[in-house]
């Protein structure tokens, strides 16, 4: 189940760390959220080490269908509303330098980098993409309300939004990597005051950026709580007519598609992980319907962090850990977070305040509809028999007969048939 960027890309190979270091950064994880905080701050001097439990790359990052886009679903009116235009305006303009910041970058890396228009569609509810433009002019950003004739099936219309782009996450992150100070399989068992504890060494550090997808501290933050996890699944597929823009559906259970070169990659078949869904079986039969005479190169899945609010949690941790910081909660967009994080943390480090800590602050208010539904999934979990049982919190865990992986509906972790971790916030295999 590799996917199209994995098996077209060769990433750089890093040492294991061996002995003790000491480092004034630390960062956990090495996704592109980690990656991109370690070029950032290697471009100011700063003194840091990246640890990574597996390879670079090896997660999540391999498994997106790499959309660099501000246009995150019909997020701007529901901003608007909850948060005010102060907030809404703040999410817009981080999402908008990280767009920019892509581009730059792109000029001078091979990513197969494509500037092109972003559509959010809906199948049958015009009116709410007509509230989603209303939003964005109000906030300075032009779009418009604009049909999907590329589409081989109907819908009520499209948030059509130029000057967004697509790329090849691990070719672009191929080249980010090189000459940072990484070490791969280089595990973090357990964290002290300012000392990780790996395998073969103790890492001694001043400030520490998590970027481990989950968090993987339980003790402080309330994580647990604040966050839970969705699958989505991906089929390549060749021969259709390739697609001039990026779409996705605004509604969390509808499709994403995307063309690469000659490949059409389809996305959907979500469900919240531990739970049933449509996964590949959907996908399949979609295509059969839609793109009959296309053939089936390959199929892969993602696992994403969703937060309470739609909004990422990306700056300090907790209050009870200074200098310690997160990016987590991309829901569904991690391309264009993951950049944003990066750059309000490497700010963060530095000692610079930045202009979008409100909007994304980890301590904002948890009192949302969703961590009812949150605590419920917990408590259901717990209370459930299953010979088998997450190291994490102690949930029950689900047999996935499609992944054929042991997974859990409380916070995400998954795990091989035979006990070993594929995904966190659980920090190790099952005994």
């Amino acid at each position: 189940m590799n996917s199209i960027w994995t098996d077209t890309t060769e990433l750089p190979r890093f040492p294991a760390l061996k002995n003790d270091a000491r480092t004034d950064v630390l960062i956990i994880g090495g996704g592109i959220a980690g990656l991109l905080c370690a070029y950032f701050l290697q471009k100011h001097g700063v003194n840091y080490l990246l640890a990574e439990r597996d390879r670079i790359c090896s997660g999540i990052t391999a498994h997106t269908t790499a959309k660099i886009t501000a246009q995150h679903g019909l997020i701007y009116a529901k901003l608007l509303k909850n948060a005010g235009p102060e907030k809404a305006g703040c999410y817009l303009e981080a999402n908008q330098k990280a767009m920019e910041t892509y581009f730059e970058l792109c000029r001078s890396i091979d990513c197969d980098f494509e500037e092109k228009t972003s559509y959010v569609y809906s199948l049958n509810d015009r009116a709410k993409l007509e509230d989603e433009v209303r939003a964005l002019r109000q906030l300075g950003c032009p779009c418009e309300l604009t049909e999907t004739n590329e589409l081989p099936f109907p819908t009520a219309g499209a948030v059509a939004w130029k000057h967004q782009a697509q790329f090849h996450p691990l070719k672009f992150l191929s080249q980010i990597a090189r000459g940072l100070h990484i070490y791969e399989h280089t595990f973090v068992k357990e964290l002290s005051e300012h000392t990780a504890v790996t395998e073969h060494g103790r890492i001694s550090y001043q400030k520490l950026i998590f970027a481990t997808h989950f968090p993987m501290d339980n003790k402080h933050g309330l994580y647990f709580l604040k966050l839970y996890q969705h699958r989505s699944y991906v089929l390549a597929l060749s021969h259709p007519q390739p697609l001039q823009g990026m779409y996705v559906d605004e509604d969390s259970r509808g499709l994403s598609l995307r063309s690469y070169g000659d490949v059409l990659l389809l996305g959907g078949g979500s469900h919240r992980t531990g739970k049933k869904g449509g996964n590949w079986q959907e996908l399949r039969k979609f295509a059969a319907e839609y793109y009959p005479q296309a053939e089936e190169q390959g199929h892969w899945a993602a696992q994403d962090c969703m937060s309470l609010d739609s909004v990422p949690y990306i700056g300090p941790y907790s209050p009870r850990m200074p200098g310690c910081y997160v990016a987590s909660g991309f829901n569904k967009w991690g391309i264009t977070s993951s950049m944003a994080a990066a750059e309000m943390l490497t700010d963060l480090v530095l000692g610079k305040p930045s202009p979008y800590a409100a909007v994304f602050s980890p301590s904002r208010s948890m009192w949302k509809p969703q961590l009812l539904l949150n605590g419920l999934e917990a408590a259901a979990g717990l209370l459930s028999f299953s010979v088998k049982r997450c190291p994490h919190l102690g949930c029950a865990l689900k047999w996935n007969a499609q992944e054929h992986t042991w997974d859990c509906s409380c916070h995400g972790s998954r795990f091989t048939q035979d006990g070993r971790l594929l995904d966190n916030p659980a920090n190790g295999d099952l005994k």
